[in-house]
């Protein structure tokens, strides 16, 4: 049974505590937070489980086989270098760190260490973002033209990054999942209305390799709760609502026929006629926990060496886009080449 330490009891916290703590395959030993009050609190919830504000006392502790952190972005790479160095495998929650130098630099000591590094994005361990993947892959949808999506809430109002770092970081793994890759650009518009210097609300588009576009919407000053992806091919189109447990994924049997040869349309028949409508199907998406799911992978890939679906190069490759979208949103939305 693994030894883990859960560095940071605030908001997303206890449920890595919860995760981690199921006595089958793996033990919270620790939990580490500098608020005396979630430590009390974390304490009273999981008695058998050591509580310290002193990180280093994980890092010394050789009983513990890896630490969880879920601290503010700011603190993620010092913390993962120095659990690295102690010899602990980690896993992160998004982002990976503040810039893509230091999370290179993470990398490249986990690789050195021959330790698990898995960066926290949960999305990617959806059973229905899985599915869309699959279906690309396929082919069924034809060509790519374009992917949008909006996440949006009122709240939690974030004073240490900006709603791309917090929220963006979510869709930009998504997207890169489901394309194979890493965009070739990135423009972006933002703006800071309640705390300077720190976005609320983002608009990016992304370019990646095929001319497939993807643009997103994030903001978390939006009376409306919205996980919402749009996919639009050449054959077929989708949409995934990450809201809607029971029917996430709608299939649209819809697409442009070949215009070729229709020189001139001048009736409402024929202009409907170039627009192929079929049905709407909704496939059987069997959901579980995504984070329950991305916790057992922790673990496998402790236990066998293989690695993580969302691990360093994954964290990195989004880090480098979300640098990119600063530098667009500091150009007034200039295009920036990745």
């Amino acid at each position: 049974m693994l030894e883990i330490a859960v560095l940071g009891a605030g908001h997303w916290g206890p449920n890595l505590i919860r995760s981690f703590n199921d006595e089958r395959r793996s033990n919270v030993r620790w939990i580490v937070d500098t608020n005396p009050q979630r430590l009390e609190a974390a304490a009273s919830r999981f008695p058998a489980v050591m509580v310290t504000s002193d990180p280093h006392r994980v890092f010394t502790d050789e009983c513990v086989d890896a630490v969880v952190i879920a601290t503010p972005t700011a603190s993620h790479a010092e913390l993962v270098r120095a659990a690295l160095k102690a010899g602990k495998h980690v896993m992160v929650e998004k982002p990976l760190s503040h810039d893509s130098k230091s999370s290179a630099e993470l990398i490249k000591l986990a690789e050195e260490k021959n330790l698990v590094l898995l960066v926290g994005h949960i999305f990617l361990y959806n059973p229905a973002v899985q599915w869309v993947k699959r279906v690309l892959e396929s082919g069924d949808l034809g060509r790519t033209y374009y992917i949008a999506s909006s996440r949006t809430n009122l709240g939690p109002i974030r004073g240490d990054v900006s709603a791309a770092w917090d929220l963006a970081s979510q869709d930009i793994a998504i997207f890169n999942y489901w394309m194979g890759s890493e965009p070739i650009s990135v423009s972006a518009v933002g703006q800071a209305w309640l705390n300077e210097g720190i976005p609320d609300a983002v608009f990016a588009t992304m370019r990646y390799p095929g001319n497939t576009l993807a643009n997103l919407h994030v903001s978390w000053l939006n009376p409306d709760k919205v996980r919402q992806i749009t996919v639009v091919a050449a054959n077929k189109m989708l949409t995934y609502d990450d809201m809607s447990s029971n029917e996430p994924i709608r299939l649209y049997d819809k697409k442009v026929t070949d215009l070729k040869g229709e020189e001139f349309i001048d009736t409402f028949a024929g202009f409907r006629s170039v627009v192929h409508t079929g049905d709407i199907t909704i496939p059987p998406v069997r959901m579980g926990e995504p984070l329950q799911t991305e916790c057992a992978q922790f673990i496998d890939c402790i236990e066998s060496g293989s690695a993580p679906l969302s691990g360093g190069p994954e964290g990195l490759a989004v880090v480098r886009v979300l640098e990119a979208m600063d530098r667009s949103m500091a150009e007034m939305g200039r295009e920036v080449k990745l």
